[in-house]
């Protein structure tokens, strides 16, 4: 039951994220107007992180509040959750995004593609490299702000700057992704070719994020627990 319980959490906190978030990108209008970034750009990052800050004061006491597939594989690889509960949490994700993307359609029609992602200047490769880095420097943030209990408190706050921050650059470039749930349901059901064409994109690259994240974090965290523990036996600090 309490598994049950952390899975619907995922869905909801995810549904709430396209709804909320991804509708902001779809209504605002245009990102950038002759080169100008314009108010719909600040809005759309400011409503990916508040969507975040208020879904981990809501939800994160249950599941954590991933509502993000790179993230729980971040958690996952990191070894902070089971097998069975990656998947859980991976199909409650998937689901949630597509609910939340059926409700937005219900909402707003096809406006602005339902917020859906799209290539950089048409370079699969670039948008690759572009939501890898995106999504690595997100997950490393949220396994950093978590490893600790006495970051609890203020951990919400921290992820959704963390989104934030990476919107206000990626929004340029890609619209930003970072997370497969996301990207998948406004993609669907918009209806759009190219949009759905490239979902892929969007899906593998923070899946490679995540993972680098968690790679990473392993090693700077192992080290950093490693020194920490010798300077402390030794009496240095």
């Amino acid at each position: 039951m309490n598994g049950m319980k952390k899975y619907v959490a995922e869905f909801i906190g995810t549904a709430v994220l396209v709804i909320f978030a991804c509708g902001t990108a779809a209504v605002v209008g245009p990102k950038v107007v002759d080169g100008a970034a314009t108010p719909g750009y600040a809005a759309t990052a400011l409503a990916f992180g508040l969507a975040i800050v208020a879904m981990a004061y809501s939800i994160g006491n249950i599941s954590g509040c991933h509502v993000n597939p790179a993230v729980s594989l971040g958690v996952y690889l990191c070894g902070k959750m089971s097998k069975e509960d990656f998947i859980g949490y991976l199909v409650a994700q998937f689901l949630g995004g597509l609910f939340g993307a059926a409700v937005l359609r219900g909402f707003i029609g096809t406006t602005g593609n339902l917020g859906a992602d799209g290539l950089y200047n048409g370079n699969i490769l670039a948008s690759l490299l572009i939501e890898i880095v995106l999504t690595f420097v997100f997950v490393l943030s949220v396994l950093g702000v978590t490893s600790r209990p006495e970051f609890s408190k203020v951990a919400g706050l921290v992820i959704g700057l963390s989104l934030t921050l990476v919107h206000l650059l990626g929004i340029y470039f890609t619209g930003t992704s970072v997370n497969p749930a996301r990207s998948l349901g406004p993609a669907l059901f918009s209806g759009d070719a190219a949009s759905i064409s490239c979902v892929w994109v969007f899906i593998v690259a923070p899946f490679i994020g995540g993972a680098l994240a968690a790679v990473v974090f392993k090693y700077l965290g192992n080290g950093v627990s490693e020194d920490t523990g010798k300077n402390a036996k030794s009496g240095k600090h």
